[in-house]
C-alpha cells in the first residue's frame, strides 16, 4: 500500500510539473512582453494586480476580447471572470457599444473642452437611475470620483477626518491608502509609501460590518468627522456584503452626527442592480461615487448627491474639482449606451440565474470533495475563499490560504478560465456567459480544486 501510495503521489508530481511546463511554453509571446515591459514600465504593468505577485508567474498578455472570452497573444482562448474588473457586463464588444463609439468619433469627436449636449443627457440618465445623486459631476477614473466626494464632503461640513472601513479600497488617493483592500492588500503593504503622516492621521479605520467600532471612532472624534466611506458591498477584499442593520445604523449615526455617508459603488453601481447597491438595500447615502460599467469600457467616473452638497462644487460653489477630459464625448457616448440596455432590457433576472447556477455548481463541487471553503455572490459578483471561515471583513477575509488560491488560479487558468490574479478579488461574469461557459467554468473548478488539494495531501 505504501509503493502504491509513493507511485501515486510521483505521478501527481509528474503531472503537475508537465502541467506547469505546458504552461510555460502557452506563454512564451506573454513572457517575451513581460521582459520588454519591465524594462519602460514599473513592474511590468500600468496596475499592480496585473503582476501576477500574488499567484506568481507571468501576467497574460491579451490581444482582444470578444463576448465572454480573452484571447491573449500566443492565440490562447479564455472564459472572463475579470470584465476588465467590472465594466462589461454586456460583455466584450457589445454592437450596440461599439456602435455608439464609432459613430461618435467620426461624426462628434473624441475631446473639445467644452461643455456637450451627450453630457447633459448622461447625467439626467444616472440622476434618474440613482435617485439619491440629485445632482452629478462627471470624472475621469473611480479613484478621481472618491477623492472629489471626500473634498466636497470635507468643505461642506468644515471638518477634516474621515471614516474608512479595513480592506475597502478607494483608489490610489493619499486618504485611502490606510489598511486598503485589493491590489494593496494582494500586496502586503496597504500603507503606502508617499503618504503623509498627516493625511493619515485624518484617516480612521473602522472594521467592516461592526457598527460599534464606528460608534467608538466618532465618540473618540467628535465633531471632527466629515464623512464615512464605505463599498456597500465589499468587492476588494473579495465579496463581503454588509448587513441591513449596519448599513441602516451607518446612516442613523450620520444623520444624528451631521456626518456625509458616502456610499462608493464604482464596483457595484449598476452591476448588483440598475440602481446600485443601495437600491438593493434601501439606505440612501448623501454622496455617490460610481465608475466601472457606468463607461461602458473607457474610463468615466461620477460623483454626485445631496442638492445642497453638490451646489458646493465650483463654480457653482467654492469647492474645487475640475478635469479636462471629464465628460468627453467618446466616453460618455459609450456609457450612455450601455445604461440605455442596462434599463431598457433589464438584464438583471438573467444574470441573477446565472448566478445561482454558478454559485451551485461550486457548491456542489465542494460538497462532493469534501471542502468546506467559504463562497461569497451578490448577483453577478462572486469570490471564492481559501478558508473555512466565514469571510464578514478584513480581518476574516485574511485568513485565506493566498498559496492555496495561487494553485488554484493557475489551474483555473490552464483549464481556460481566467481569474483575478489574487485572492482579494471578484468574480465578474456578463450577459453572455452562457450555459456552455457557466458548465465549462463548474467543470473546470471540479477539477482545479481536486488539483490543489490533491498537491496539498501530496506536499
Amino acid at each position: 500500500m505504501i509503493e502504491i501510495a509513493r507511485q501515486t503521489n510521483g505521478a501527481r508530481f509528474c503531472a503537475l510539473f508537465f502541467s506547469a511546463f505546458v504552461v510555460m511554453l502557452n506563454h512564451q509571446t506573454s513572457q517575451s512582453l513581460f521582459e520588454r515591459a519591465k524594462r519602460v514600465i514599473p513592474g511590468g504593468v500600468n496596475s499592480p494586480v496585473r503582476a501576477f505577485k500574488s499567484v506568481g508567474g507571468t501576467p497574460v498578455f491579451m490581444r482582444r476580447g470578444d463576448g465572454a472570452y480573452l484571447y491573449d497573444v500566443d492565440g490562447n482562448r479564455y472564459i472572463d471572470y475579470i470584465g476588465s474588473w467590472g465594466p462589461f457586463i454586456l460583455g466584450h464588444n457589445h454592437p450596440k457599444v461599439v456602435e455608439a463609439i464609432e459613430q461618435t468619433l467620426r461624426h462628434v469627436g473624441t475631446s473639445f473642452g467644452a461643455p456637450t449636449e451627450l453630457e447633459v443627457e448622461f447625467a439626467e440618465l444616472i440622476t434618474s437611475l440613482i435617485p439619491s445623486m440629485e445632482m452629478v459631476r462627471l470624472v475621469s477614473s473611480g479613484t478621481e470620483a472618491t477623492m472629489s466626494a471626500i473634498r466636497v464632503a470635507r468643505g461642506f461640513t468644515g471638518r477634516e477626518k474621515i471614516i474608512k472601513f479595513e480592506g475597502c479600497y478607494h483608489g490610489h488617493g493619499d486618504s485611502f491608502l490606510i489598511k486598503a483592500g485589493s491590489g494593496a492588500l494582494t500586496l502586503g503593504v496597504p500603507d503606502s509609501p508617499g503618504v503623509t503622516k498627516g493625511t493619515a492621521q485624518d484617516t480612521l479605520n473602522a472594521v467592516f460590518n461592526d457598527i460599534e467600532s464606528v460608534r467608538k471612532l466618532v465618540r473618540e472624534n467628535p465633531n471632527q468627522i466629515a464623512a464615512i466611506i464605505i463599498e456597500p458591498i465589499g468587492g476588494n477584499m473579495g465579496v463581503v456584503p454588509a448587513t441591513q442593520e449596519f448599513l441602516q445604523g451607518l446612516r442613523a449615526l450620520c444623520d444624528q452626527e451631521g456626518i456625509v455617508l458616502i456610499f462608493d459603488e464604482v464596483m457595484t453601481g449598476f452591476r448588483v442592480a440598475l440602481g446600485g447597491a443601495q437600491s438593493l438595500y434601501g439606505v440612501s447615502p448623501d454622496m455617490t461615487t460610481i465608475g466601472k460599467i457606468l463607461g461602458g469600457g473607457l474610463p468615466v467616473g461620477a460623483y454626485g448627491g445631496r442638492r445642497d452638497i453638490m451646489s458646493r462644487v465650483a463654480p457653482a460653489g467654492d469647492i474645487y474639482q475640475a478635469g479636462t477630459l471629464s465628460g468627453n464625448p467618446l466616453a460618455v457616448s459609450a456609457g450612455l449606451a450601455t445604461l440605455k440596455i442596462l434599463r431598457d432590457e433589464n438584464p438583471y433576472p438573467d444574470l441573477e440565474a446565472k448566478g445561482k447556477i454558478l454559485e451551485d455548481g461550486f457548491r456542489d463541487n465542494l460538497r462532493k470533495l469534501g471542502l468546506n471553503l467559504c463562497l461569497k455572490r451578490v448577483g453577478s459578483m462572486m469570490c471564492l475563499f481559501m478558508t473555512e471561515q466565514d469571510v464578514v471583513d478584513f480581518k476574516t477575509a485574511t485568513t485565506s490560504d493566498v498559496k492555496k488560491y495561487a494553485a488554484y488560479f493557475h489551474a483555473m487558468l490552464e483549464r481556460g478560465i481566467y481569474l483575478a490574479p489574487a485572492q482579494y478579488e471578484a468574480m465578474f461574469f456578463s450577459i453572455r456567459h452562457g450555459e456552455r461557459e457557466l458548465e465549462a467554468t463548474i467543470n473546470a473548478n471540479r477539477e482545479s480544486l481536486e488539483a490543489v488539494f490533491a498537491k496539498s495531501a501530496v506536499l
